[in-house]
């Protein structure tokens, strides 16, 4: 028999995926279809929907043809190499245009994401609301420094959902907005910079992320988890 995915969401819950044509967002997307307990999923993407969250206006458009709430919402975007710049090993290698577009997409685009998808988390009902963020974001725990322009927009984007869980807390008592770190997944974004680290499959970490969660309760919204439930320091 199979059993619900999301066990601290009422059945039939409304679902939304963003990023979906990404290696975690297609299987993000695919748990969630999955799962019995889910009543309707909304996946989108900038290939699939032409949903780019780089724009304000393709961002409100998206949102504004949605109605009704929902109960999960899980945004999936971002970008490590983009237009075929990968990160920096050292200060000489940074570009202003190549730093302007991490921050475009991970950390503008997160901002966007939350001012108009937001809104549509259910108000008095447990919603959840999680983001791909990633380790190297963390500034406490950089030792080995380089990947300037990919971790400072990482770490803006925890700064972002960190501050909107405040805001939302507000208005929706029973959300948790949460920065969840993957870990290494096998995915083209990790493939040239893994090294020898394991990497776990899309679908595994899938279910991770949305285990992580699932269990989280309203009192830890807007602190940054790893994939396996522990707590990463700013």
């Amino acid at each position: 028999m199979t059993t619900a995915l999301m066990n601290s969401l009422a059945h039939g819950y409304r679902a939304i995926v963003i990023g979906r044509s990404g290696g975690i967002g297609s299987a993000i997307a695919a748990a969630v279809q999955a799962d019995p307990a889910c009543g309707e999923l909304i996946a989108l993407s900038r290939s699939g929907d032409g949903l780019d969250v780089t724009s304000e206006e393709s961002v409100a458009a998206a949102a504004s043809r949605l109605s009704g709430e929902f109960q999960l919402i899980f945004c999936a975007t971002g970008g490590l190499t983009i237009d075929g710049v990968g990160p920096e090993k050292s200060l000489r290698q940074i570009t202003a245009d190549a730093m302007m577009k991490q921050f475009s997409l991970n950390a503008v685009g997160t901002a966007l994401v939350l001012k108009y998808f937001a809104p549509l988390l259910a108000r008095k009902e447990r919603a959840l609301m999680g983001f791909l963020s990633a380790r190297v974001g963390s500034i406490g725990d950089n030792q080995l420094g380089g990947w300037i322009s990919y971790r400072a927009s990482k770490a803006a984007l925890n700064q972002i959902v960190r501050t909107a869980s405040i805001e939302l807390a507000r208005t929706h008592p029973q959300s948790v907005l949460v920065p969840l770190h993957p870990g290494t997944v096998a995915t083209t974004l990790s493939e040239k910079y893994s090294g020898n680290h394991a990497r776990t499959e899309p679908h595994e970490a899938a279910r991770n992320l949305l285990a992580v969660l699932d269990g989280l309760q309203p009192v830890q919204t807007g602190r940054f988890f790893a994939y396996d439930g522990s707590d990463i320091e700013w």
